[in-house]
């Protein structure tokens, strides 16, 4: 049930290790897409602009979680490309742990807090109310966010990227089916929206400890390695917390640049809005990139082959670069169609600027191609800590581009991801050979 990435061609390894991710990352995202198209299209524009003046807010926290589970995945992928099973286990009985803590906090102090963070947002008086109820019950929803990618970083930590994705699918699914009679039947309005996808994900990650439980005793602490120890946790920590921070840092740009767009009005915030999404969707290859180089480069590293690792990133993006050109290419080709699905078709206005939006950032995909793959190689080697300067870069460029939102309106919003990334790419590069060196002489025992 476990795959080793130490041995076979990395080409190989990585286009079968990260299909399944990029399937297990859509469906995530197609909760909130499928929300965000049916109150588009059911509820209109005021309502997809409440949904969409949560994005920036929602990735900021949310991804804070997914980032401190795929840190958490590290360690334990370094155990087991070392073949040290009962210090995987102690891993995984501290990781546990640390969710519950993690999780509760951050539920309690985002859900009593959300209404007064889009306040300091200025989030437009028209949508305050439905952009406080949808993105408060996904906040509340933080334990079951969690225990999803909790459960799927462990699997993938031993080579099962598989299971995870079959499990979130059988969730999209009753996603939608949810979100149709939460919204259409029962009239809970963008509410009803945030609790089905709270839902859906709370039953994938039920399926992921079931099959756990069932499949994987690598994998089922028993007695004392269920015991929160300081150094595991220490451990642990050191790589969720930066990857986690990482995310939130680099989210505070997002939310710096979605203030400024809310002063545009509401046309503007459910252009931006939508044209995010539909990035956020064409963006998964480059996810899942990063999540298989980040355990590839565990595993390989705690085996001691350095090089393997370098022959996995130079994979990874020649991957991605031949998918950010035809995502470019479709966004100059059927742009407008893809809009669509978050606006009338009569709205030309609302559609141009979706459009507008997603050729322009689209020109600079391959900028980031790099951050995911760069980012994410250097943590799977162990340097999280180093990593998060990347976030710091994202921050500032996002943030320095919003400045302009002022002066040059809706074309700077565009350019902010793009300026973001490059500066992002500019300390990821060089940081990534450096320390590709360094493990090679720990390694050699030339250090």
């Amino acid at each position: 049930m476990t795959k080793s990435l130490t041995e076979g061609k990395p080409l190989k390894l990585v286009l079968q290790f990260s299909a399944p991710i990029l399937l297990s990352m859509l469906f995530q995202q197609f909760y909130n897409l499928v929300d965000t198209m049916i109150v588009g299209r059911i509820l209109g524009e005021n309502a997809l602009a409440a949904v969409s003046s949560t994005s920036s807010i929602n990735f900021m926290i949310i991804g804070f979680c997914m980032g401190v589970c795929s840190g958490f995945a590290i360690p334990m992928a370094q155990a087991f490309g070392a073949q040290e099973p009962h210090e995987l286990r102690r891993y995984i009985g501290s990781c546990v742990w640390l969710c519950v803590i993690f999780s509760a906090v951050l539920a309690i102090s985002t859900g009593l807090l959300c209404t007064q963070i889009l306040r300091w947002m200025g989030t437009p008086e028209e949508i305050l109310a439905d952009a406080s109820a949808y993105i408060g019950i996904l906040f509340w929803g933080i334990p079951v966010t969690y225990l999803y990618n909790m459960t799927s970083s462990m699997l993938r930590a031993v080579g099962d990227s598989r299971t995870p994705v079959v499990f979130l699918g059988l969730a999209a699914g009753l996603n939608i089916i949810l979100d149709i009679v939460f919204i259409t039947v029962c009239g809970m309005g963008v509410m009803g929206a945030s609790v089905a996808t709270v839902i859906a994900q709370g039953l994938s990650g039920l399926l992921c400890l079931f099959y756990i439980g069932k499949k994987f005793p690598i994998l089922q602490p028993k007695g004392e390695e269920w015991r929160l120890r300081r150094r595991h946790a220490v451990r642990l920590c050191g790589m969720g917390l930066p990857m986690g921070l990482q995310y939130s840092v680099t989210a505070i740009g997002s939310v710096i640049l979605q203030s400024a767009v809310n002063s545009l009005g509401t046309t503007f915030v459910a252009a931006v809005g939508a044209a995010n999404k539909l990035s956020v969707i064409f963006c998964c290859p480059f996810d899942a990139l990063g999540a298989a180089i980040a355990t590839y480069a565990g595993q390989n590293i705690g085996a001691g082959k350095p090089d393997r690792v370098r022959e996995g990133v130079n994979s990874c993006m020649l991957l991605g670069s031949v998918y950010a050109v035809s995502a470019c290419a479709l966004f100059f080709a059927a742009g407008s169609t893809l809009a669509t699905a978050f606006a009338d078709p009569s709205n030309t206005v609302l559609i141009g600027y979706i459009r507008h939006m997603l050729v322009v950032v689209s020109l600079f995909y391959i900028p980031l191609t790099g951050v995911n793959v760069y980012r994410f190689c250097i943590q799977g080697m162990g340097y999280s800590s180093i990593a998060i300067l990347a976030g710091v870069m994202e921050m500032f460029g996002r943030a320095g581009i919003a400045a302009l939102v002022g002066i040059w309106g809706f074309n700077a919003a565009c350019f902010a991801g793009p300026a973001a990334w490059i500066l992002a790419d500019s300390f990821l590069i060089p940081a990534y050979y450096h320390f590709l060196k360094i493990e090679k002489k720990r390694l050699t025992g030339s250090l």
